[in-house]
């Protein structure tokens, strides 16, 4: 073999020559799947201009990046949209952040981002997340069955379709909002017991019939010695569009009133919205604009950002 550079090979590409085959090792790390395609493209154009028979093995570096796990411990309190619109808005502020829906069973974010019809590329048995018009890239079973299909599958499974899904080219994404199934079972004591989140957000409404899950969830991650981030209020007051009264119909406070007794930090409070519940359905994140919505959603995010700068930057 000759080690003998080959002009004009792209970055991240190094050959050996033997005969007239050249071996091409294409370093991806950190390339979306048309930006490698491209680049082993070119590869291989150097190669055959130069009479060579090109064979090229792509590889990348594991990434270490952070986890933050989005909890509820009860279904039907808005942690998916809590999930979406969190990592929109740290995007805005300058994270690159990706989204695991890690709701094998019941995947909501390709709607709330508004690619349900997308299919991730895939390169050396990993996918490539999908890029959305919100700026974050996402991956989800829901992008890998039929729409209307049922994933009715077993602990094993469920862990397995998990692994894949946090094992996508990723690329530099840090950290990775994991948007978990409600409940504390098999997707929860996997992550925990080997990926390892690097903390934990628990969404709960404010009446006492969510609360009482979300303690649960609470009490699952501190087993684990996996840290609370805090609790978000979500579905907190519901202002009328036309007196602008605000009502309370689950409750007010419940999980401010939570945090304070368990000594957790409290988040902020998401007010319950025609508005956000129209833009959740149409896949456009309200974190995405600038707007009442937005607001509250940013203010829920710049506590996590506090946190991810006082733990590691």
């Amino acid at each position: 073999m000759d080690d003998t550079p080959l002009p004009g090979l792209p970055a991240g590409a190094t050959a050996r020559i033997d005969g007239t085959r050249a071996s091409i090792i294409l370093d991806v790390t950190g390339l979306t799947a048309a930006d490698a395609d491209a680049r082993e493209a070119q590869a291989r154009a150097v190669a055959e201009a130069a009479g060579l028979e090109a064979r090229v093995a792509r590889t990348a570096t594991r990434v270490a990046r952070r986890l933050i796990a989005v909890a509820s411990g009860k279904g039907g309190v808005g942690k998916s949209t809590v999930s979406a619109n969190l990592a929109v808005a740290l995007a805005k502020r300058g994270r690159p952040v990706g989204l695991v829906d890690a709701d094998i069973s019941g995947p909501s974010q390709p709607r709330l981002f508004g690619v349900e019809d997308a299919k991730p590329d895939a390169a050396d048995k990993r996918m490539y997340p999908v890029a959305t018009p919100a700026g974050v890239p996402i991956v989800s079973m829901g992008m890998l069955v039929p729409k209307d299909q049922a994933i009715a599958w077993r602990g094993p499974m469920l862990a397995g379709a998990l692994g894949q899904l946090l094992d996508a080219h990723w690329g530099a994404a840090d950290p990775l909002i994991l948007d978990l199934p409600p409940g504390t079972g098999d997707v929860q004591l996997t992550m925990v017991q080997k990926h390892r989140p690097a903390g934990a957000v628990i969404v709960s409404t404010p009446q006492d019939l969510a609360l009482i899950d979300a303690r649960r969830a609470i009490d699952l991650f501190e087993k684990a010695g996996v840290p609370i981030i805090g609790l978000v209020e979500n579905m907190a007051g519901y202002a009328c569009p036309h007196c602008g009264e605000v009502s309370d119909p689950f409750g007010s406070g419940g999980a401010e009133a939570d945090a304070a007794r368990l000594g957790l930090p409290f988040l902020g409070r998401i007010p319950l919205s025609r508005e956000v519940r129209a833009a959740s359905d149409a896949g456009t994140p309200p974190a995405a604009g600038n707007g009442t919505d937005a607001a509250a959603f940013d203010a829920v995010a710049q506590a996590v950002d506090d946190w991810l700068r006082a733990n590691g930057g």
